[in-house]
């Protein structure tokens, strides 16, 4: 068997009974799970920026990020309510390169996925403490879920993982909204059906028990882009994407029909610095058309403290070394621009 056992891992409970959420933090995180609720309900209209780098490498300049995306929140409070992106998993679509900070604790060092595990729950909570921000993270492993179920307010499934069973059925289990991208191919009605299969009931195996979920009602489309057969970035956030979309919701009878447009990845074509003129596209839309201001319900944004990315080995503070992000003053002027349009 080409499988090498390296150490057993503690369980969630253990991981959770040693580093435990603060009181006054799981109390905020029920405030914030309603809120983001009533959004996706129907019952709010504020508009939701789950915003925030394209993996999160490093505590202090994540909880720095965070800090600042406060401080803008507290003055667009009316209209925006933002989730900050702390993704501590990392798809690589060949495998190979820096799968975040669950397996490398420390981007340049081997991986420890032991410490990772340690190393996001605190980083999590760290950025929760320094903002009043709950976060979302990316559902790289479902088992993993578990670990943070006490923190997040938002969970990603990636392009690559929507199609996979158990991504589905665990998401059916979880009790806040859960993002599905399209696949890579741009396929939509992959998405669509993994969205149907999260908000049904299942049981199924889950970290070694016979389990039964509710499902989840809160599942939704995040449109992210695609690519062709010849490696082309096929952008899908326009106006007539969008609307077709909302025709397959509506013959699939699915609950609560909601979208979130990813401003980067395929639908910027890979140039980070289109995304703000993305997000006021979207904006414009929803003024145009109140269908869409009814079913679009926020952007996906990659930015970070410094713009661009760097290899590992650059070192330079807050500044990406995955996918290319949005620099922090321009992130600060596209919130305010799209919170004039509100």
């Amino acid at each position: 068997m080409g499988l090498k056992f390296i150490r057993p891992l503690p369980s969630p409970e253990e991981i959770i009974s040693e580093i435990p959420m603060p009181a006054h933090l799981t109390k905020l995180k029920k405030e914030r799970d309603a809120e983001i609720k009533k959004v996706f309900l129907g019952e709010s209209e504020k508009f939701l920026l789950i915003i925030g780098p394209c993996s999160a490498d490093n505590e202090d300049a994540v909880c720095q990020y965070v800090e600042r995306l406060a401080k803008v929140q507290e003055k667009v409070k009316d209209c925006i309510l933002m989730i900050p992106r702390v993704y501590t998993n990392k798809p690589r679509t060949t495998g190979e390169g820096y799968k975040g900070m669950v397996h490398q604790p420390h981007p340049d060092q081997a991986a420890n996925m032991l410490e990772g595990i340690h190393a996001i729950r605190k980083m999590h909570i760290h950025a929760f403490e320094s903002s009043g921000l709950s976060a979302a993270d990316e559902m790289l492993y479902p088992e993993n879920y578990s670990y943070l179920d006490d923190v997040l307010s938002y969970v990603a499934i990636g392009a690559r993982s929507v199609e996979n069973q158990q991504h589905r059925l665990t998401v059916s289990g979880i009790e806040i909204p859960a993002g599905m991208k399209n696949c890579t191919s741009g396929d939509i009605s992959i998405m669509l059906n993994s969205i149907k299969a999260a908000q049904l009931q299942h049981t199924f195996i889950y970290r070694g028990w016979e389990v039964q979920t509710t499902g989840n009602p809160l599942t939704h489309a995040i449109m992210r882009g695609a690519v062709n057969q010849y490696g082309q970035n096929i952008p899908n956030y326009h106006y007539e994407d969008l609307m077709s979309l909302i025709e397959e919701y509506e013959k699939r009878q699915l609950q609560n029909p909601s979208i979130i447009i990813d401003t980067n990845h395929a639908n910027s074509m890979k140039r980070f610095e289109e995304q703000p003129r993305i997000a006021m596209e979207i904006v414009r839309n929803r003024e145009y058309s109140p269908i869409l201001k009814e079913k679009v319900k926020g952007l996906m944004i990659e930015s970070y403290l410094e713009e661009g990315s760097q290899s590992i080995s650059d070192h330079i503070y807050g500044k990406s070394i995955t996918d290319p992000c949005l620099g922090w003053e321009d992130t600060k002027k596209m919130i305010y621009r799209i919170a004039e349009r509100l």
